[in-house]
Formats: C-alpha cells, structure tokens, sequence
C-alpha cells in the first residue's frame, strides 16, 4: 500500500519554505537585508536554533547569504541571467536596446492585461500610491527621481500581475536598465515636453489599471513603449547629427 507515516514538519522546514515563498513571490527583493536574528524569530514565533538551521539551508542553496558584521541578505538570485559576454554585446549593439524596448512593449503590455484582470485592490493602490509620488517628482524636475520612479511603477505592475516567472525575468531585465546596459533612463526625463507626455502616458496606463480595463491597459503600455522608442531613436540621430556637426565646425576653424 502506498501510505506512509505522516511525521510533524520541522520548524527549521516551515521556516525555509516560508521564506523561500516571499522570495519566489517577489516580496523579499535581491539585496534585501532580514531582520536580526533575533526579532525574525520572534516574528516568526521559532526558537533561534531552528531559525539558525533554516537560514544555513538557505544560504547552501543559494537563496540567503551572510556579510560579516552587517547580517544576513536576500541572495543576487538575479545576477547569472545573462553571461558578462551578453551583457557586454547588450551594451556595444544598438539593435540590442531597440529589442529591448520591443521585449518589454510585449511583456508588459501582457502583464499590465494580466494586473487589470488579476490584481488585489490592494495592488492596485501600490501602483496609484506609485502614480501619485511621479506626479509629485514631475514638479521637482529631478530626472533622476522620475526615472526611479518610472520603474517602480511598471515593477508594481509586474508584481500585480501575479506570475512570478515573468516577475524575476523582468527583474532581471531592469537590473540591466538600471546599470545603464541599454540606455540611460534619466535621458528621458530631461525634457521638459517630453517629461510631460511620459507622465499622461503613465497616468492613462494607471487609470486602466484601477478601472480593470485590461484591453484598455495594455493598449496604454504599448503608446508608452512606442513613444520611448521613437524618443531614443530621436536622441540616437540628434547625438550623431551633433558628431558630425562638431566635425565640420573643427574643420571650419582650422582653414
């Protein structure tokens, strides 16, 4: 017969279950430091050995590691999705930043359909919560402040669409953004005209989002990616437009 004893789970197990849970979920980020010891195992309700022998399985499977004298991390679990000889052909080929935004036009309008649908009310106050501080940032005229922004909402987006493989696969993706792999965000937001339409752009991919319009939604991100396609191939022709002009005027002078 195919039964078996049915033994109490450990509390080191359900400890490791749980938090491997918050990280596949996307809740505990890379980089993301635990509480203390001891306030995790309080939080926990487990006694510090066991909180002790789950960690240690965390960290042998690659999910938590230690840094001497500042406590225990959420792994780069993102770090190996790309070789550092992709990265650098990312980051030398132009074709690679307009796959890019072709990519992300395609993942997140699908995502943004998937939130409109799927999303808690909950997640949906995180990204209106979101929306309202980029309309505020859009007063300071900190393009650097927008553009953090700027991806925290669509991250919030991602997560409201509650599938955790296109969760880390586009986490992943924003980690290049943000080390400037692709392109340099903060380019965007420094124009004044420019910085104007990128945030009615945002606010009409919010107010489908928060009317559970999901056509309606995905229609608003693929208008947001075009415009960020067309603005960087536009940034892309004046910079060589610019090249080509310094060359004449050096040229010029030396007659």
């Amino acid at each position: 017969m195919p039964f078996q004893k049915v033994t109490p789970e450990k509390l080191s197990s359900a400890v490791t279950a749980q938090i491997e849970k918050l990280i596949l979920r996307g809740i505990l980020r890379p980089g993301e430091r635990l509480p203390s010891e001891r306030e995790l195992a309080e939080r926990m309700g487990v006694s510090r050995p066991s909180l002790r022998e789950a960690v240690a399985e965390l960290q042998q499977k690659g999910l938590l590691t230690s840094k001497a004298g500042s406590g225990i991390f959420v792994a780069d679990v993102l770090g190996n999705a790309f070789s550092d000889a992709l990265i650098g052909l990312f980051a030398s080929h132009t074709e690679a930043v307009f796959d890019y935004i072709a990519f992300r036009r395609d993942m997140e309008g699908l995502a943004a359909e998937r939130a409109a649908r799927l999303a808690s009310d909950t997640d949906l106050k995180l990204i209106d919560a979101i929306h309202t501080k980029m309309e505020a940032a859009h007063a300071k005229s900190d393009p650097e402040l927008e553009s953090q922004l700027d991806a925290d909402f669509h991250m919030a987006i991602l997560e409201a669409s509650h599938n955790v493989i296109m969760l880390h696969m586009m986490r992943s993706m924003f980690q290049l953004l943000q080390g400037g792999v692709f392109y340099n965000r903060k380019i965007m937001f420094q124009q004044g005209s420019r910085r104007r339409t990128l945030l009615d752009q945002h606010s009409a991919i919010n107010q489908a989002l928060q009317a559970r319009d999901p056509e309606g939604a995905r229609a608003a991100v693929t208008e947001h990616m075009d415009f960020v396609e067309k603005s960087l191939a536009d940034h892309r022709k004046a910079e060589a437009n610019e090249t080509v002009a310094l060359q004449r005027f050096e040229h010029e002078k030396s007659r």
